[in-house]
């Protein structure tokens, strides 16, 4: 099967390629950022590139992870959210309805507004608490109304890439090295850390089955960035020496507001016996023994 795969130079591509590619599959990697040799230009927010693109390759299945998730600039310019998220979403969808292409979207827990006691499922209604998951919802939708063979995919809290990631287990592991011996972390905001190792996986199982419609996928589990933290820590070797303090979110104000939970239960692969996802803090320290020392 041909593939044509947008967001090529992101950290999830890079587990999903090569998991792609030892399942058979032939990967055609695009993205606006050419970090790699072998990632051909694509800017997804240009309707009659994307089509040009996706004529000439002529995939059968089209996997649209390209997307803006930086949440604090979606909220200082959601033009720019709603351009590459929505309408950017929106062109691939309509290359794929012209040419009877399968589509894959990545979206995200941030559809939901998080003020639910327990993991969200597929069947709970979203309501976004900020411009990037109105941005993604809306994408959401526009796959929904257009296609029929389809794939929405909502991952948690993604971890992956090591130093592409640049995110928090990255850079609480980086504070470790340097020396520190105590960490204020968020306490009070809570979600499903999603490792993209194990999506990876995880997604081509789904994707042979031909199940189309919404799911999420995320790790086993949940917990606050502080609970992280401390595992983090306990990785590292370091639980008898570094202190990690629970903070209020309200002391690190951010341009976005941020959903109280982003906890999420991957509802439907559990009920048709696909779920194949660790739990997160079994990947966790898989993660960091893998990688501390690069």
């Amino acid at each position: 099967m041909r593939i044509l795969l947008t967001g090529a130079a992101g950290m999830l591509a890079a587990e999903v390629v090569p998991e792609l590619k030892k399942n058979g599959f032939e990967v055609f990697g695009y993205d606006i950022n050419q970090r790699l040799p072998d990632i051909q230009a694509l800017d997804i927010t240009n309707a009659q590139v994307v089509f040009k693109t996706v004529q000439n390759i002529k995939p059968e299945y089209i996997f649209h992870l390209a997307a803006e998730t930086d949440v604090d600039r979606c909220e200082k310019d959601p033009d720019h959210a709603f351009r590459v998220n929505t309408l950017g979403t929106e062109n691939v969808a309509l290359v794929c309805q012209k040419l009877g292409i399968k589509l894959l979207y990545i979206s995200t827990a941030g559809v939901f507004f998080g003020d639910k006691q327990d993991p969200y499922t597929e069947f709970d209604i979203p309501n976004p608490a900020n411009v990037y998951g109105v941005s993604k919802l809306q994408g959401e939708i526009i796959v929904h109304n257009l296609l029929s063979q389809y794939l929405i995919v909502r991952a948690g809290w993604m971890v992956g890439g090591w130093e592409i990631d640049k995110k928090f287990v990255y850079k609480i592991v980086q504070q470790l090295k340097e020396g520190k011996m105590e960490l204020r972390v968020v306490a009070d905001k809570f979600g499903s850390p999603t490792f993209t190792k194990d999506f990876a996986k995880n997604l081509v199982a789904l994707i042979k089955t031909e199940r189309f419609g919404l799911y999420h996928m995320t790790n086993k589990g949940a917990g606050s960035r502080h609970d992280i933290a401390v595992k983090i820590v306990e990785f590292m070797g370091l639980g008898d020496k570094v202190k990690v303090h629970p903070i209020n979110s309200a002391e690190y104000p951010l341009p976005a507001p941020r959903a109280r939970s982003e906890m999420m239960r991957s509802y439907k692969l559990d009920l048709i016996g696909l779920n194949m996802m660790p739990h997160w803090e079994k990947s966790l320290e898989e993660y960091i023994r893998l990688n501390k020392n690069r």
